[in-house]
């Protein structure tokens, strides 16, 4: 496992140009998933892709409503960025809420068969689009979504993983570190800020997380340390656990491991 310290070290070794291309707007459809069931979607998709990323926000799911200028408005760390990622050479799937409410804030229902089937329908929409590579991306509550997904992947749809922020603590259920991880059989990435202050994601058990990827092709641990402007609960977007201040930074880095995995 390799554990960077700085985002200066970090930076260094993954850096990533955005590309030129002119960021446009998405547009949102909603996928049937389960029967009397439908998925709202976010998507952005681009001429010539070479991955298709699917975020998966933290809390209650979801990416908010859409603003004036065409994007979703939500504050999660995923969201926010979304113009940040359109300009990386990917097509974008930003995941809703579920029509029949299920409650996406208990880590049982994300990785709970009703949520899978949800996950498995918006899959299959995706390759019937693009054949790109799919990757996954969580954050927070989401990374529970994300490693669900890929452990269970029995189509194999899924190319890689990418877990931010990841909810470590062994109290919630479906924490990513209780999950069967050697399952996976993707190259990972573990990306974390090394202030992140929520209990639920403590960087000294994120650091252990990759020892349990035993299957996975590539995988690697990155902690970050930069931003500024941190606010209100530390488990919140706004805060170190949503890269706050150094979000354009933090996106660009992931997406240069996207792009080129390695150890």
């Amino acid at each position: 496992m390799n554990v960077f310290r700085t985002l200066l070290l970090a930076a260094l070794l993954f850096s990533a140009q955005p590309q030129a291309e002119e960021v446009r707007v998405g547009s949102v459809q909603r996928v049937a998933t389960r029967e009397n069931v439908s998925v709202p979607i976010y998507t952005y998709w681009r001429s010539e892709a070479v991955a298709t990323v699917v975020l998966f926000s933290g809390g209650a799911g979801g990416y908010g409503q859409i603003g004036e200028d065409g994007w979703p408005t939500g504050a999660n760390f995923l969201i926010r960025t979304g113009k940040r990622w359109a300009t990386h050479p990917f097509n974008l799937v930003m995941v809703g809420r579920p029509s029949d409410g299920i409650d996406l804030s208990w880590g049982e229902v994300r990785i709970g068969e009703k949520h899978a089937a949800d996950n498995l329908a918006i899959f299959k929409l995706i390759r019937q689009r693009s054949q790109a590579p799919i990757w996954l991306v969580g954050t927070s509550m989401g990374t529970i979504s994300a490693a669900a997904a890929a452990i269970h992947d029995d189509e194999k749809l899924i190319s890689g993983l990418v877990l931010t922020s990841t909810i470590v603590t062994y109290k919630m259920p479906g924490a990513v570190p209780r999950q069967d991880l050697q399952k996976i059989r993707v190259p990972t990435l573990i990306f974390h800020h090394e202030n992140d202050a929520c209990g639920a994601c403590r960087p000294y058990e994120v650091k252990n997380l990759a020892r349990a990827l035993k299957n996975a092709p590539v995988k690697k641990t990155v902690f970050v340390n930069g931003g500024s402007g941190a606010s209100g609960n530390p488990c919140e977007p706004m805060h170190h656990h949503g890269f706050i201040g150094m979000e354009d930074e933090a996106v660009d880095l992931i997406a240069a491991w996207i792009l080129k995995p390695t150890e």
